[in-house]
């Protein structure tokens, strides 16, 4: 029973844990704002596009 209640005080590994995770959400956050940020420079890209063919119509 010492064994385990040892093994349940251990915090050795924690802060390795608490690492992992910490890197794990900063990397899903910045996955996201780059796909986020890649579909807004598309989008104004094709806008600008829009804009250059239709220019003699006047419309943009």
């Amino acid at each position: 029973m010492t064994f385990f209640k040892t093994l349940w005080n251990d915090q050795s590994g924690a802060a390795a844990a608490e690492y992992a995770l910490i890197l794990a959400i900063v990397g899903t956050g910045i996955a996201v704002a780059a796909f986020s940020l890649g579909n807004a420079v598309k989008n104004s890209i094709n806008t600008a596009a829009n804009c250059v063919k239709n220019a003699q119509s006047g419309t943009c």
